[in-house]
């Protein structure tokens, strides 16, 4: 996942860390299986929707995901499918799951998402938006002129 992707007329590395709980914050990713169900149906999704799954990690109550997408997927997308099916699939492949969830869903509400960068800090983007347009060897012009809000 460290290489530059493609698409059309774009090149792109985008990835993201999520994090998302099992609904009512139940362990129920510990038992033998089912983690290993969890990441299998998440290889599936990221096959049909040409996601990148880098890495995955759970303690049983919660997962994190560390993913790329396409810049045509928002963040919000990539979430609401990741959750979605992974919590459909498994409650159909792992039957057992609905009767300690006392209903028909796997996930509890909400999640974190956070961008990854490669060195790239805030810092690291504040000093080059601020240096835009200084005399860097573009010659006469200014590419960018700094705004303090």
């Amino acid at each position: 996942m460290g290489e530059l992707a493609t698409g059309a007329h774009t090149k792109y590395k985008i990835r993201y860390h999520y994090v998302w709980i099992v609904k009512y914050r139940r362990e129920l990713l510990r038992e033998k299986g089912r983690a290993e169900e969890f990441l299998k149906i998440l290889r599936e999704i990221a096959e049909r929707y040409g996601y990148v799954i880098d890495t995955v990690g759970t303690d049983g109550d919660h997962v994190h995901v560390f993913c790329g997408a396409a810049p045509k997927e928002s963040p919000a997308r990539i979430a609401n499918v990741l959750k979605s099916i992974t919590g459909r699939e498994l409650l159909r492949r792992l039957p057992g799951l609905r009767k300690e969830l006392w209903g028909a869903e796997f996930w509890g509400d909400g999640y974190y998402v956070g961008t990854i960068g490669d060195g790239v800090t805030e810092e690291s983007v504040r000093q080059y938006i601020e240096n835009q347009g200084k005399d860097d060897g573009h010659g006469k012009y200014e590419q960018m002129r700094m705004f303090k809000l």
